[in-house]
């Protein structure tokens, strides 16, 4: 079955490629958030266990799915000696795109205080600064699936369509928990459910953006493939040491949350070494 799908997938533009699976990972938040239509609240062992699970998939996937590629393609130009140059220097500007946005778009973390707002001053309210701060760890998700699409559609034997669609598939799988989590706090706010959902499933519609992006990037700019990789993995890890571990770790259930990030990685390196 997953095999007449990436015959299928292949026969179709790779940019299309990417926004259809950026499209997906976008569906699988709107699901998660989609809870809150029929539960008001979650419990906060299980919201912790989730955003561990989200973070698990994240750093796996920067392993597994963009920075062993990034290295292991730039053999052949750097030698093995230098082959990891590249994955450095698209890693450190990945992370530090994110850090620059972090402190200039106003955000508020899921369980953090508006006293603890995050970048420029703002008047804006608790809702639009917890969809953004959910926002701003899909667009490096986005970036992430779009490259990986790009990277296949250019032949290149380190990566392949099973490996795009293996990482859009883990992405979209952490998705589900980001729309929980972005949703619920809003409605245990007296937001309306149909608020909440709506904006719990806006907080990933970039992704497909982003997608786009990514792909159409690497296709025309060849050369940059392994730093695209590489920053799109810079960006991930920047928001999972900066946000979700810290988030998994403000209350009593931290072990819980550690055992929802070791699952999340495993259930990534599957999905990767299984189907890429």
């Amino acid at each position: 079955m997953f095999n007449l799908i990436i015959d299928k997938f292949k026969q179709m533009d790779p940019v299309l490629q990417a926004f259809i699976a950026t499209s997906f990972t976008w569906f699988l938040t709107a699901l998660g958030a989609s809870v809150v239509l029929f539960f008001k609240n979650m419990n906060r062992k299980w919201l912790d266990f989730l955003l561990g699970f989200t973070g698990g998939v994240m750093v796996a996937a920067s392993f597994w799915s963009l920075l062993t590629p990034a290295i292991e393609m730039s053999v052949k130009s750097y030698g093995e000696q230098w082959s990891w140059v590249p994955a450095a220097i698209g890693f450190v500007i990945g992370a530090g795109f994110i850090f620059v946005i972090d402190k200039i778009i106003p955000h508020l973390h899921i369980n953090s205080e508006m006293h603890e707002t995050e970048g420029l001053k703002t008047t804006w309210d608790r809702t639009i600064l917890l969809v953004l701060a959910i926002t701003l760890h899909n667009i490096p998700e986005g970036l992430a699936v779009g490259v990986a699409f790009g990277a296949a559609a250019l032949g290149d034997p380190n990566f392949t369509i099973g490996s795009a669609m293996a990482l859009a598939l883990g992405i979209g799988i952490q998705n589900f928990p980001e729309g929980i989590a972005v949703a619920t706090p809003l409605r245990r706010q007296g937001v309306s459910r149909f608020k909440s959902f709506w904006w719990g499933q806006m907080s990933a519609i970039v992704e497909p953006v982003a997608g786009v992006i990514g792909a159409v990037a690497v296709m025309y700019i060849q050369p940059i493939l392994p730093y695209s990789l590489a920053f799109a993995a810079g960006a991930m890890l920047y928001v999972v040491v900066e946000e979700v571990i810290p988030e998994t770790q403000r209350d009593k259930y931290a072990d819980f949350a550690t055992m929802g990030f070791i699952i999340g990685f495993i259930v990534m390196m599957a999905l990767d070494v299984g189907l890429g």
